[in-house]
């Protein structure tokens, strides 16, 4: 099939890369001259495991890429939508580009219809018949386009995998033409036919194949993606508010999920405690969906405490390395980790950065180091010389008074810490994400603090404070 792919960020060049993996024609566009000029060459743009091997697999063949809207859409049978909505002042989702699109869009198919029309991005409940009024106001009769909301579940990280391997594909359609369309679009997902190929990108081992199809609504569709961001937040401000209660109490956080997630009815995936959720799609969909309740009338209190637990989480560890080191001013300290998460470079909302900011406020030097991240990271901050880059973890831990590991990189798992201990001012090391054993910590020879678990001194330091009550 021929597509247009209209937008070129981390959903839309997925998006594009994967349906030229499955056997579509794709022509991604975008008012980007710089990036379209990237991708074109050939340049990672973005960070996302198999999405280099999938451009460079189709780039200029299967799939292209234009600033030219007229010619993605002039030749294609289905149109993706997949720009921004960011979130606005009052947490609503902001759809103007989307509006800007749909008015550059109407001008392409009149008289060159009918099209598929399908909305990626994520937008409010009820967006799509907005959408529809606006194509027929900018002079598109309704029998020239269906339309359909078609949202994405994709991780940052491992995106192209979930998008050939997910869980579900959702198609919210009143059209049986415009789900006709998509069904054959994506029918080498729900047949299982793309599985068995011999190039297919490796298929993760908790995957599900085929994918299952759920045709629904478009209203439906699109409030199924803003609650399904909404449960899994609540999942982690749960888990977050419940270390809280087991340091209170000496209760072992991790532990407890293992007892939890071991009823199938709860699982473990996203009871993972730590410095809180961020990036580009938890904290606008949980104030989107906020948004849309109270627009409606409708009382939704519970994500309030979703969000209010998340930011509280970032101070609660904040006050901990303050409570620690005492006077936070004029103390170096170094960080692992400026993503949002690991495996990606995103660094929108990312608690991180945050706590990085809040760091420097309080007068500390920062030497950070982030396997992916580090330009990004760099234009959050303000010409600063109380922050610099360094170029491995090791180098970031020179001369630092205390280690803070702030993202889940799978690097940060196999560091050499007796080398980090030996590179620090002082053994001190706080786990924003539970990475590490708390014995083997010890064993180590550091200052251990995490979440939801107790804290750890060095066994030689444990020895002298039970001397030490001895002689009193």
């Amino acid at each position: 099939m021929n597509i247009a792919m209209i937008g070129s960020g981390y959903v839309g060049l997925v998006a594009a890369a994967c349906l030229a993996e499955i056997g579509h024609n794709v022509i991604c566009v975008d008012n980007d001259a710089r990036k379209i000029e990237a991708l074109s060459a050939g340049s990672e743009v973005i960070h996302e495991e198999f999405l280099p091997e999938l451009l460079a697999r189709h780039r200029g063949r299967r799939l292209k890429f234009t600033t030219s809207l007229h010619h993605a859409v002039r030749p294609s049978e289905i149109v993706f939508i997949a720009v921004g909505t960011p979130p606005c002042e009052s947490g609503e989702a902001d759809v103007s580009f989307i509006e800007n699109v749909c008015r550059d869009i109407a001008a392409e198919i009149n008289g060159h219809g009918p099209k598929t029309l399908v909305v990626k991005s994520t937008v409010p409940a009820g967006t799509s018949d907005w959408i529809r009024s606006v194509l027929v106001r900018n002079g598109v009769p309704a029998s020239n386009f269906e339309l359909a909301s078609n949202p994405e579940f994709l991780r940052e990280g491992s995106a192209v995998t979930d998008f050939l391997y997910p869980d579900r594909i959702v198609i919210g359609s009143s059209s049986a033409t415009g789900t006709e369309l998509l069904r054959r679009a994506y029918l080498p997902l729900t047949s299982g036919s793309y599985h068995g190929c011999v190039s297919r990108v490796p298929q993760p081992d908790d995957s599900c194949s085929p994918a299952k199809l759920i045709v629904t609504k478009p209203a439906t569709a699109e409030m199924i993606k803003h609650a399904s961001n909404a449960f899994l937040a609540m999942k982690v401000s749960f888990i977050n508010a419940v270390a809280n209660v087991c340091e209170a109490v000496g209760a072992d956080v991790e532990e407890l999920v293992q007892g939890m997630g071991s009823d199938r009815r709860i699982g473990t995936r996203f009871l993972k405690a730590g410095i809180g959720y961020g990036g580009s799609c938890f904290p606008k969909d949980v104030s989107a969906l906020r948004a849309v309740a109270e627009d409606r009338g409708c009382d939704f209190q519970l994500l309030d405490e979703v969000m209010r637990i998340n930011e509280n989480q970032r101070k609660a560890f904040l006050h901990r390395v303050r409570d620690a080191l005492g006077n936070l001013k004029g103390k170096r300290l170094a960080v692992l980790g400026l993503a949002f998460k690991g495996g990606t470079d995103d660094v929108r909302e990312s608690p991180a950065i945050a706590l990085v900011q809040s760091l420097l406020h309080e007068g500390c030097t920062i030497q950070a180091y982030d396997p992916a991240a580090m330009e990004r990271a760099r234009e959050e901050f303000a010409p600063n010389g109380k922050i610099t880059f360094a170029s491995s973890a090791y180098e970031t831990a020179r001369n630092a008074d205390a280690l803070l590991v702030l993202t889940d990189w799978e690097e940060f798992l196999t560091l050499d810490f007796a080398r980090i201990r030996s590179l620090l001012r002082q053994p001190i090391l706080f786990d924003g994400r539970n990475l590490y054993n708390p014995d083997r910590m010890q064993d180590l020879g550091y200052f251990y603090f995490s979440v939801g678990r107790r804290e750890i001194a060095p066994l030689q330091a444990k020895a002298a404070e039970a001397s030490s009550e001895d002689a009193a």
